[in-house]
């Protein structure tokens, strides 16, 4: 069983000839409406990937929460600790760009309720070699909470630092697991994509935890506290890259609750990241298992 603490959003996503610069218009094209949030969204890719999944978050009482939890309800996420709560869901405004390049803004709504008592809910008898998996789209307090019980109760964290804060550096290091893209990897370490390799093997011995690094069409790396590996990435033409990150934190997750190795649970995660970012938006694009081992076979 995988324990999700995080957010749910909907996402409000037009497509547009390239992304905007500060102040400037540019021309679009197809507006659409999908179920997001990082929480949810890796959440539902672990559950995609095989793994038994309960998800901690909150949504608001207007028309838009139904939408963003459709997904989940539909494949069998457990929502039964999901709270309602007064006021808008989260949302996230989403422009992607004719290359499937993304920038995105995070509207937290009901997000911004999550509280350490929520976190107190979530690790409730979870005990040693449980998964929980965690971003940084709610309160930082709630994911501040959830860290200092998971290690005093031998539960594995995962933590994605993505949407990166002035904070994160800190609650980074509480992580039993930290997963990171590279302009993330740099605003923790200081550390570039020329002394990425050196940077990850320092942080993972100092810090006495594994540390992963996503690279987009080049795979992962990993470093632990007693050595570092990569696992490459399936050669595709980008549709559109919303999710794709989330959908490799799920996969990882899953794997690892399921007793795989890490380098394994990396490379299935790279290629179900892989075909996420052939098809529009985050959710509906997370594959299921089948298609991700067909590729592996493939």
């Amino acid at each position: 069983m995988i324990t999700v603490l995080g957010s749910t959003n909907l996402d409000l996503i037009g497509t547009v000839s390239r992304i905007p610069k500060p102040g400037e218009t540019v021309p679009g094209d197809k507006f659409s409406m999908a179920a997001g949030g990082k929480g949810a969204n890796q959440a539902l890719a672990a559950r995609r990937a095989g793994a038994e999944v309960r998800m901690f978050a909150a949504a608001g009482t207007d028309s838009f929460a139904d939408e963003a939890l459709k997904l989940l309800r539909a494949d069998g996420v457990d929502l039964s600790h999901v709270r309602i709560v007064d006021g808008p869901t989260g949302i996230a405004m989403i422009f992607v760009d004719e290359a499937g390049e993304n920038v995105i803004a995070i509207l937290p709504g009901a997000n911004g309720t999550m509280s350490p008592a929520d976190a107190d809910a979530a690790l409730a008898g979870l005990g040693i070699g449980s998964v929980l998996m965690l971003q940084q789209e709610i309160p930082q307090a709630a994911t501040e909470r959830a860290l200092e019980l998971a290690r005093g109760q031998g539960v594995v964290s995962i933590l994605n630092t993505a949407p990166f804060l002035k904070t994160t550096r800190a609650v980074a290091e509480q992580a039993s697991i930290v997963i990171a893209n590279e302009t993330e990897f740099e605003l923790l370490t200081g550390a570039g994509v020329e002394r990425l390799d050196a940077a990850m093997a320092d942080w993972a011995r100092a810090q006495n935890q594994t540390v992963i690094v996503t690279l987009g069409p080049d795979g992962a790396r990993a470093a632990t506290p007693t050595g570092s590996f990569r696992v490459p990435a399936l050669k595709v033409e980008p549709v559109d890259t919303v999710g794709a990150g989330d959908t490799f934190c799920g996969y990882l997750a899953a794997g690892l609750d399921q007793g795989l190795d890490l380098e394994a649970a990396m490379q299935r995660a790279a290629v179900a990241a892989s075909l996420a970012v052939l098809k529009p938006g985050a959710q509906p694009a997370v594959p299921y298992a089948a298609d991700v081992e067909k590729a592996l076979k493939s």
